[in-house]
C-alpha cells in the first residue's frame, strides 16, 4: 500500500524551551542512550517509507541543532520557528511545498511505535480530514475548584481521550485551520484543536500509552525504559 499511496511530509516543532525540565538545554537535546530525544522522535517518522522529508522547526537562538546529525541530513529541511507552536507548524507547512499529508510530530515524544504510525498513516486511504493518535483515558478524572487545590467534582471518563502525536491532516486544511484560528485569536493546544475550531472532527486512532510526551525530569527514565524495550522488540 506503501508504494501507491502519497508521500507525507512530517513537521516537527522544535522551538520550545521546555522549562519545566529544569535543566540547562531544552529537553529535545536531552539524551537516551547515545541520541537526543529530537533524534529519537524524528527516526521514528522516517523509519516509515511513505514519510519522504521532515521539516524541523527550531528557535532562532538554537545553538544546540547545528551540532547534531541531523542538521546535514538530505531528506530534512531545517526553518525557524515561532514564538508559539502552532507559529512554528504553520511555518513548516509553508516549505511542504507539493505534499498532500502532513504528520506533526511533537519532538519531545521518543517513543512512538511503528504499529501506531503505520494505522494512522492508513486513514489517508478513506478519510479527507485526518486524525490523531490518542489514548482512552483509563484513570479517574477530578475538575478542581478554579483557583484552588480543592477537588471540586470528578468527570465522567467515558468518552475522554488523551491526545497524542503524531497527528495527520491534509496539508491545505491544516493550514488553512491554523491561519484561521490565529487569525481569530483562538486558542490552540495542538493540531487537532485548530480543525475542531473551523467545525471539523478527525478521527481518534487508538494508540499506545507508553507513546509519552517528555515534560519533567521523571519522564526521561521512563522513556529511556520504552525505548529499551521498543528496541529489544524491533531486534526480536
Amino acid at each position: 500500500m506503501a508504494d501507491s499511496s502519497p508521500d507525507v511530509v512530517a513537521v516537527v516543532p522544535a522551538a520550545g524551551i521546555g522549562s519545566r525540565m529544569q535543566t540547562e538545554c531544552p529537553k529535545q537535546y536531552l539524551k537516551i542512550g547515545n541520541k537526543t530525544i529530537l533524534e529519537h522522535a524524528v527516526a521514528s517518522l522516517m523509519a516509515h517509507p511513505r514519510v519522504a522529508h521532515v521539516v524541523i522547526a527550531i528557535s532562532p537562538t538554537d545553538s544546540w541543532f547545528a551540532d547534531l546529525p541531523l542538521a546535514s541530513h538530505p531528506d530534512i529541511t531545517v526553518i525557524n520557528g515561532g514564538a508559539q507552536r502552532a507559529d512554528s507548524v504553520l511555518a513548516g507547512l509553508n516549505v511542504a511545498h507539493s505534499a498532500q499529508w502532513v504528520l506533526v510530530h511533537d519532538a519531545a515524544r521518543p517513543c512512538l511505535h511503528p504499529d501506531d504510525l503505520a494505522r494512522l498513516l492508513a486513514i489517508t486511504a478513506t478519510s479527507n480530514i485526518g486524525g490523531i493518535l490518542a489514548a482512552p483515558v483509563r484513570d479517574t478524572m477530578k475538575r478542581g475548584e478554579p483557583g484552588k487545590n480543592l477537588i471540586g467534582h470528578t468527570v465522567d471518563r467515558e468518552d475522554l481521550w488523551h491526545a497524542l502525536t503524531p497527528q495527520l491532516f491534509p496539508l491545505e486544511l491544516l493550514r488553512s485551520c491554523l491561519q484561521r484560528a490565529l487569525d481569530e485569536h483562538a486558542s490552540i493546544t495542538d493540531e487537532a484543536s485548530a480543525l475542531e475550531y473551523c467545525g471539523f472532527h478527525p478521527e481518534l486512532i487508538s494508540a499506545r500509552a507508553d507513546n509519552i510526551k517528555v515534560t519533567r525530569p521523571e519522564d526521561l527514565r521512563l522513556a529511556e525504559f520504552y525505548l529499551t524495550r521498543l528496541t529489544q522488540t524491533e531486534n526480536q
